[in-house]
């Protein structure tokens, strides 16, 4: 019998990593039927993603608004998807990651008695408040699912450690993985891209991503000058920095950063001139969760502008180096990034600990015995 599954997504990191386990589903009808929706938590990013990846969505939810808030977001949530529920009945609700769409989405499938299930299940950064909502988030998530996706060995244990039944538990690897490869292999070099490239030839590039809540404030303020002493220190590095649109961001970008020739601000660029971007770096520096799985797929070394980690096995490998809040910290590993052999060359060496790029097949495969059982 066809097995009807409705996949929920709001954000960009969502899209992206339910991309390869949407277009799995939708490949084999006769196992499934597919439902898409998206929350449109965050409109304008998300549609050139959904197209890019050749996704279909068939109920837009439209909750996206000005200055909004996580408790307006969740509310407005419950409220639009339950009327879609009552009318589906799948069975199987998939979220993904740690949003509010995905809390949300969880809370309104359990209400509904519809299995839950959560793909990048088993996160944790052990500190509630950081990253903030989405450590609540996940942690709530996995209350309410029924089965849990988990990038990682890791993943699971934590998951086990805190009463999930293990049977209900499936590791698959990030399908961030698939998506990356898949874009790289197809990707073009863009002319926002090539210029990015040609102002930056022959120099180390240091790509900066900051947009956490938690990096607001005097914290981005320290990264920022330590990152433009050392780029004034050595005449063969540059920093290049999409700018996030948030003011607290571009007020201390245009600060610190602006009006020296090997740093460039620029706008926020697709996914798709990101990755490569990224695939041209010498080293990354970020704040990002998404970041720490995509800097070991491409196999760049990566500074975590951080405290703490859901993903201690992108430290573990020797990838990525946490920061932590010290600007001191950071001044020192920029310099330690320079030293042949060092942390950043071996990063180039390390096997990803996030999956060989099929986590997409595992996580349909795993989703086609469960409800075959069920």
């Amino acid at each position: 019998m066809t097995k009807t599954v409705l996949t929920l997504f709001g954000t960009r990191p969502e899209v992206i990593k339910l991309a390869p386990v949407i277009r799995r589903l939708e490949a084999d009808t006769r196992t499934f039927r597919t439902v898409n929706i998206t929350s449109a938590q965050h409109m304008d990013l998300i549609y050139p993603l959904i197209r890019s990846f050749g996704l279909r969505v068939d109920h837009d939810l439209q909750l996206m608004e000005a200055d909004q808030v996580p408790n307006r977001v969740c509310g407005r949530m419950l409220a639009s998807l339950d009327p879609i529920l009552a009318q589906e009945m799948p069975d199987l609700m998939l979220v993904q990651g740690d949003t509010t769409t995905a809390m949300a989405g969880a809370l309104a499938g359990f209400h509904r008695s519809i299995p839950v299930g959560h793909i990048e299940a088993g996160l944790r950064s052990g500190n509630l408040h950081s990253p903030y909502p989405e450590e609540m988030n996940r942690t709530l998530i996995s209350r309410l699912a029924t089965y849990h996706f988990a990038a990682t060995h890791g993943n699971r244990d934590t998951l086990v450690s805190e009463g999930v039944a293990v049977e209900r538990i499936f590791v698959t690897g990030n399908p961030v993985v698939d998506s990356l490869l898949d874009i790289l292999e197809r990707a073009q070099v863009t002319p926002a891209v090539e210029e990015l490239l040609r102002v930056t030839t022959g120099l180390k590039r240091i790509v900066l991503t900051t947009h956490r809540r938690e990096s607001f404030g005097k914290a981005i303020g320290e990264n920022l000058t330590v990152l433009r002493g050392f780029v004034e220190r050595y005449l063969d590095v540059a920093v290049i920095f999409p700018v996030h649109p948030n003011e607290a961001v571009v007020e201390p970008a245009r600060r610190i950063l602006s009006a020296h020739p090997r740093i460039v601000l620029t706008q926020p660029l697709s996914y798709e001139d990101f990755i490569v971007l990224l695939s041209h770096a010498w080293l990354i520096v970020s704040d990002s969760g998404g970041l720490q799985e995509e800097a070991p797929t491409l196999g760049k070394p990566l500074l975590i502008l951080r405290e703490n980690t859901e993903r201690p096995e992108v430290l573990d490998s020797g990838v990525a180096v946490l920061v932590g809040g010290q600007p001191g910290r950071l001044a020192a590993l920029l310099e330690a990034a320079r030293q042949e052999g060092g942390w950043a060359d071996q990063a180039k060496k390390t096997q990803n600990p996030f999956g060989r790029g099929d986590s997409g097949k595992r996580i349909v495969e795993a989703i086609a015995g469960a409800l075959a059982l069920s």
